[in-house]
């Protein structure tokens, strides 16, 4: 299947009012939901990555991906038959502060494809240029935040993660200028083009700007659209029943979104309600991180380093809290807040009995008795006596044998490899991290769990390979020179995140000190 065959849908664009004005200048758009857009041209377009799995999904060969027709229309420069490109108005909370009509400021969706399942993904180019709700922006993208938007994507789909998934990674040969931590001194970057994939990219925000424009018919039928395209199994339900349904999928499976996120250390950075899908997935890799010390007040994000609003213990009660404002959206369309106000309530329990069940099954423990509940209860004090690499730690518990650790007098020697200055430790820390290993394998052997069965349990649960923040950054130092082999190398290790890959230790090593404080590595700001 060549791409001018692929058969071109515009479910969104054909059942949805849009907006008249087709000049594409920044506005206040009113009484519609998306406006129509052409993609800026890449001066020099490059193919640098895709993803051939999600390829085949598309029905797209190998040299269907390496061909130029692929690269000029997944860089914006050429359509195929068909192809409407729109940007989405909505609106969102950005800090906690409503922030009035945001919109698809550099993202441009360009239609949406059946794919060989027949589901119905869309396919969006984000970094191809100024659209009406571009604001003050060029609508642009640079290769280093295209680069971890890319890797993030894919990663995130192998480790079993709800997330939307990346096509394309293609730089444009253009410079795009950015302050990356904003302290007034821009600089040219190489601009890059990521084709982003999803079943739908409406997201909380485009429900809270048909309320706040209190255009409530608009309301009903975005609604009404998003639960016939992707919960049809709700569309037939009577009114306001679907609606109140509607809104309970959403809790449940942002629930699920946040607890696979806290699993593996994954903090999203900047959880706007603009940057909440509403089939929870994972949306908007912007300045993500992944713990590597383990800290649950730590942020990458460099705009949210005073109150550290998303910091990534804070994320389930921050996703609770962005609900909170869809059922807001949604009251009009239900005309009463109990059914919105119980589901809501429902989350705190819904969350917290999901991260039990994920803690257990991290520590290879089935259910525990009333004296072995501070085993897990004792997990973060642990974590957080020294600096341990999260991942590491629950790759080397996986290892611990139970017997020999009772028996041995230093048994934080198991799981060594996850501390980044065990020759600092002192005693006192020492002995605590001892006497929690020695109370796991004491449970461990109680529970006398067939060994093999826990281990393949626990390593199907705690990645070795994650996107680690300093990896990111030395493949957006290799690609800048020309050389992407360490992308490829690396795109590939993390295909299979959980299986331990001979050749490939660089790939799963903690951060080294000189990742500590450099720009990109530790931190990032929203400047991308």
């Amino acid at each position: 299947m060549s791409l001018t065959s692929l058969t071109i849908e515009n479910d969104f664009v054909d059942s949805l009012p849009a907006d008249p004005i087709r000049e594409n200048y920044l506005r206040e758009v009113q009484g519609a939901l998306y406006s129509f857009v052409e993609p800026s041209r890449a001066g020099q377009p490059a193919l640098l990555a895709y993803s051939e799995e999600l390829a085949e999904e598309l029905g797209l060969t190998t040299s269907d991906c390496e061909s130029d027709e692929f690269l000029q229309v997944f860089s914006g420069n050429s359509m195929i038959e068909g192809m409407k490109p729109f940007a989405m108005c909505y609106g969102g909370h950005q800090f906690g502060n409503w922030a009035g009509q945001l919109g698809d400021g550099r993202a441009i969706t360009l239609g949406e494809i059946r794919t060989q399942n027949g589901s119905r993904l869309a396919l969006q180019l984000k970094g191809a240029g100024r659209t009406p709700y571009s604001r003050s922006a060029d609508g642009l993208a640079v290769l280093r935040s295209s680069l971890r938007e890319f890797v993030c994507s894919e990663a995130m789909h192998h480790l079993g993660i709800p997330t939307t998934r990346a096509l394309s990674l293609i730089g444009t040969g253009d410079a795009v200028i950015r302050d990356v931590l904003y302290d007034g001194h821009p600089a040219p970057e190489p601009g890059a083009v990521v084709c982003r994939v999803s079943p739908t990219f409406v997201r909380f925000g485009n429900f809270e700007i048909c309320i706040a424009q209190r255009d409530v018919k608009l309301l009903k039928q975005l609604t009404d659209h998003t639960i016939s395209s992707v919960y049809p199994t709700l569309a037939k339900q009577a009114e306001p029943q679907k609606y109140v349904e509607f809104f309970e999928e959403v809790v449940d499976r942002t629930v699920d979104m946040v607890v696979h996120w806290m699993r593996v250390g994954f903090v999203h950075g900047v959880m706007n309600t603009d940057n909440m899908s509403i089939l929870g997935l994972t949306i908007d890799y912007g300045p993500y991180g992944w713990l590597e010390s383990y800290d649950p007040d730590w942020t990458p994000n460099t705009t949210d380093a005073g109150t550290k609003r998303y910091r990534y213990g804070q994320q389930p009660w921050i996703a609770q809290w962005n609900l909170l404002q869809l059922a807001n959206a949604l009251v009009p369309l239900i005309r009463e807040t109990k059914p919105l106000e119980d589901a809501l309530n429902n989350f705190p329990a819904l969350y917290q009995r999901r991260w039990e069940q994920t803690v257990r099954a991290k520590l290879g423990l089935e259910e525990l008795g009333d004296g072995e509940v501070s085993i897990v209860n004792d997990l973060e004090d642990v974590l957080t006596t020294v600096e341990t690499d999260m991942t590491l730690f629950f790759r080397a518990l996986a290892k611990l044998d139970s017997a020999a650790t009772l028996t041995a007098e230093d048994p934080a020697i198991f799981v060594e490899i996850a501390h980044y200055a065990p020759a600092s430790i002192t005693a006192k820390r020492r002995e605590k991290i001892n006497r929690w290993l020695r109370n796991y394998a004491a449970v461990i052997m109680r529970q006398n769990r067939d060994a093999a069965t826990r281990i393949d349990h626990m390593n199907a649960t705690n990645p070795l390979y994650v996107p680690r923040n300093y990896l990111a950054q030395l493949a957006i130092d290799e690609v800048e020179k020309g050389n992407s082999t360490y992308l490829t190398d690396w795109l590939n290790v993390l295909k299979k995140p959980y299986e331990e890959q001979v050749g490939y230790d660089q790939f799963a090593a903690k951060r080294p000190e000189w990742a500590r404080t450099r720009v990109g590595c530790s931190m990032l700001s929203c400047s991308s």
